[in-house]
């Protein structure tokens, strides 16, 4: 196959679905609100119900709903705040902004937190767990809320590479005390530009949330928290609120996609598992594969383009090495081995059966075993 095949594609080629979301932006130029516009309140309304929860507030970007999430809840510093080493850097950093020790536990198989990971580092300064849900695979919330309620922690959810996905019929931002998407267009559901959203079941929560993301004032004028500027704009809650008329569509393809690369690839990598209690929303399908960089080398050869995430655990990074806390033995073996290969929705089956014929014939030609 000569045409690359792009590991996203963000490109919008259907006329009809183009049409939708310029008229929805067109709908936004008319009325001249372009900051927190009444679709900022409708996207609110819709994401709140989606996820099971009663509260959402819609913000700029996932970086700035963990952030916030966290300053709402009153983590600072000589605070330590549980979380994954395995996730983007905003996961970190956004525990270290708020002036709190990021504390790194350990990963299960499944490339999510491992629950007795996360209580043999419970201190007296622990305040709070945050899990991610990584590659939209839930982590085990059974064994986490019941740490969390345990030890009276609070129970923050990255779900920001996750909307949509379930634990035992839950949703994905339900189980938390405060939960946080992202919503950039690299997501599940993907605006035009930076997004994010931040869902509760508190009232005060809620409130005191709205106040955060507009510099922490009342009524746009009184400060009663210093805080910074993470409202919403109204031309992405638009483009979002017509994007999730779609999303169970693009959720059941990325979950095909999944199921054709399990019956095609199990016998040469490691495929990702979902148990019976599990949907996952496969943000990424991501594989464990022996001689990891030569397979991505190989692939790219063949106009297949790859991606490794993350390849640096979080407290391995050069701004918390060395200066933090954890244990994350097989972190450091997984982070070795894992390949995200392209999963988006638009791929054609055509596409997955050369990517999975040239993963097979990678694996044939070195007479590699699996892991």
């Amino acid at each position: 196959m000569s045409k690359k095949i792009p590991f996203l594609d963000l490109s919008i080629h259907d006329n009809s679905l183009r049409q939708k979301y310029l008229n929805a932006i067109d709908i936004v130029f008319k009325h001249g609100q372009l900051i927190l516009g009444p679709e900022v309140e409708n996207f609110e309304t819709e994401i709140a119900k989606f996820c099971g929860v009663r509260y959402c507030v819609g913000v700029s970007s996932g970086t700035n709903a963990l952030f916030l999430a966290l300053k709402c809840l009153g983590i600072g510093s000589g605070d330590e705040v549980i979380t994954t080493s395995l996730s983007w850097i905003a996961t970190a950093n956004a525990i270290a902004l708020t002036g709190a020790l990021p504390v790194f536990a350990d990963i299960n198989d499944d490339l999510n937190i491992n629950a007795n990971s996360v209580k043999k580092l419970i201190t007296s300064k622990t305040k709070a767990i945050m899990p991610v849900h990584y590659t939209g695979k839930m982590c085990d919330m059974d064994s986490l809320t019941q740490i969390a309620n345990d030890n009276d922690l609070f129970l923050v959810e990255d779900a920001c590479q996750a909307f949509g996905s379930q634990f035992k019929g839950q949703k994905a931002g339900s189980f938390g005390d405060i939960s946080c998407f992202s919503m950039n267009p690299m997501k599940i559901l993907g605006a035009c530009g930076e997004a994010g959203a931040i869902v509760t079941n508190s009232e005060i929560f809620a409130k005191k949330l709205i106040s955060l993301r507009y510099n922490g004032t009342i009524n746009k004028e009184k400060c009663i928290e210093p805080s910074f500027n993470a409202r919403l704009d109204t031309i992405q809650a638009a483009f979002l609120l017509t994007r999730i008329l779609n999303i169970d569509k693009i959720i059941n393809k990325r979950r095909t996609i999944a199921s054709w690369y399990d019956d095609q690839l199990k016998e040469f990598v490691i495929t990702p598992v979902e148990r019976s209690f599990q949907k996952d929303v496969y943000y990424t399908y991501t594989i464990r594969a022996k001689n990891r960089d030569e397979l991505m080398n190989y692939l790219r050869s063949k106009n297949i383009e790859t991606k490794i995430q993350h390849p640096i655990l979080m407290p391995e990074q050069p701004v918390f090495k060395g200066k933090t806390i954890g244990v994350y033995e097989n972190a450091q073996k997984l982070v070795r081995e894992i390949l995200c290969i392209p999963s988006h929705e638009k791929l054609s089956r055509e596409n997955i059966d050369y990517i999975t014929e040239m993963i097979i014939t990678f694996y044939k030609k070195k007479d590699n075993l699996i892991l």
